[in-house]
């Protein structure tokens, strides 16, 4: 991870943001605002909704700035 890129998780899955990359163009504040907030700080509030609504909304970044990765779990 770059010192660009900032990370947010829930514990099932962790969402990365690119700033840099970032072309703004609303679809993750319009598809899923109780998740994405640009009012709010931190700006992603994990706990908004559930994982796989976070994960289909991420996918429909136009430019890459989000991205997914699913949180390794530990097994005992």
């Amino acid at each position: 991870m770059s010192a660009s890129e900032k990370t947010y998780t829930n514990g099932e899955i962790t969402v990365i943001w690119k700033p840099g990359v970032c072309i703004h163009s609303g679809k993750c504040v319009q598809g899923l605002g109780p998740v994405f907030n640009i009012n709010a700080r931190p700006w992603i509030n994990m706990q908004g909704c559930e994982s796989n609504s976070i994960v289909k909304q991420v996918e429909q970044c136009p430019s890459g700035a989000l991205s997914y990765e699913k949180t390794s779990q530990a097994s005992g």
